[in-house]
């Protein structure tokens, strides 16, 4: 059995983990962090009765107390690189869902774990069906390289782009490289009318609720458009990946970045 804390544990995406984890027979909850908590069981957060793990709100103190193997994070982009170094720190290896971290967030991990030899998974997206649109993106692109991304999320949401639509376009990019696209004299009467740019190709970013998470990809051609959408209605569309992720992190060196790389 592999020890799990889940960090985050009474946001929706923590709640979910927590479930996940508890129904998996590799894996097993030992502790679980939130900054609102009010020392809850864990099993009555997620209604598996009487677990004896309480939730903390001192991520350092429940690492000490709980020695787990694995951490889980799906906080916020304030909260997660101190989360992540403190896992480190002390031997914990992160499994991070949390978007938001720029280049220089990622080498920082990228360091700490060369130094402390702590294995670390970070990925913009842990479903299995996102992984695809993103392969499936690459092989279009080298047929039709003109392409745009729409993603659409819940309005809670802090960061836009979304990290699976910047990590689309990056993709993408290593296969088409830069491409200037649209008009060469287009300009817009509204400031951000035609969303962000990577590397040529626009992002555009949804925010409403009633949506959880979903991306289109749309390419354009002579006479045609292809259209390559991925669909997340629940949040249990991302645990396969998640308990994967957990699974594997013990047996990889380093930093790896993208669900896609620990797929078989």
């Amino acid at each position: 059995m592999i020890r799990v804390l889940v960090c985050g544990a009474y946001g929706k995406m923590g709640r979910e983990v927590l479930k996940a984890v508890h129904k998996d027979e590799h894996l097993s909850i030992v502790g679980a962090v939130d900054l609102k908590s009010d020392f809850n069981d864990v099993g009555d957060i997620i209604g598996a009765g009487k677990t004896g793990v309480i939730v903390g709100n001192d991520l350092s103190m429940v690492i000490n107390e709980t020695k787990p193997q694995v951490m889980v994070d799906f906080t916020n982009p304030e909260a997660v690189m101190n989360n992540i170094r403190i896992a480190i720190n002390n031997g914990v290896c992160p499994v991070v869902g949390t978007t938001g971290l720029s280049e220089e967030d990622l080498q920082e991990v990228r360091d700490l774990c060369e130094y402390t030899k702590v294995n670390a998974i970070i990925s913009p997206n842990f479903s299995i069906g996102a992984i695809l649109m993103m392969r499936l993106a690459q092989e279009a692109v080298k047929y039709l390289p003109q392409v745009e991304i729409i993603e659409l999320h819940h309005d809670q949401k802090l960061d836009a782009p979304s990290g699976t639509a910047l990590r689309t376009a990056e993709l993408i990019a290593q296969v088409r490289g830069t491409l200037r696209q649209g008009h060469p004299d287009e300009f817009e009467k509204l400031a951000g009318a035609r969303g962000s740019e990577l590397a040529g190709i626009r992002v555009h970013s949804v925010r409403l609720p009633g949506y959880v998470a979903h991306q289109e990809v749309i390419f354009g051609g002579l006479g045609q458009t292809l259209t390559i959408r991925h669909d997340s209605i629940s949040r249990e569309s991302f645990m396969p990946g998640v308990t994967l992720a957990c699974k594997r992190i013990l047996t990889i060196d380093g930093l790896v970045y993208g669900l896609e790389n620990i797929l078989d």
